[in-house]
């Protein structure tokens, strides 16, 4: 996947009514997991969380450990993934913490953050394209409206601005 799917992706689940349940693995895959990982972290074959809040923590090695936390225990449940024995073995890169209103996550490597509405999570999708392979720096990261105009320009929206 490219940085425009993927924020047509992001975007997309943001959209969507907020499902605790399987928010972890909507995120996964629209960072473009594919399907066979997607269902033996479900399964727990491959997911190493420890986390035990109102639903389980879904941690893919290497990568991202994600929980869904209680409505307003987002901050708490963040500090309690980067805290987690398990973040560490895994060698986690990010962790990411909502409860469907809040969304925070952090860059365990730099200590960047993101905190913000749920609803406002796809302007910042540049702090998470290192999950799909995409190496950034901080101005491209910074600059998801830039890759957003590109997505509808290329897509012919608006037309009346590609007419001289």
């Amino acid at each position: 996947m490219n940085a425009v799917e993927i924020e047509e992706a992001i975007s997309k689940l943001a959209e969507e009514e907020f499902d605790p349940e399987n928010f972890p693995f909507q995120f996964l895959e629209a960072f473009g997991n594919k399907e066979t990982t997607i269902k033996r972290l479900r399964k727990g074959e491959t997911n190493k969380s420890d986390f035990a809040g109102p639903w389980r923590g879904v941690l893919q090695t290497n990568n991202i450990h994600i929980a869904v936390a209680a409505a307003g225990e987002v901050t708490k449940t963040l500090s309690d993934l980067k805290a987690s024995p398990a973040t560490a073995r895994a060698k986690a890169k990010f962790v990411l913490a909502t409860d469907g209103d809040t969304f925070e996550a952090e860059d365990l490597a730099s200590g960047e953050t993101v905190a913000c509405a749920y609803a406002d999570f796809p302007d910042h999708f540049g702090f998470f394209l290192p999950l799909a392979g995409i190496t950034t720096v901080k101005q491209v990261r910074d600059s998801s409206f830039d890759i957003r105009a590109t997505s509808h320009w290329n897509s012919g929206w608006p037309s009346a601005y590609s007419q001289a």
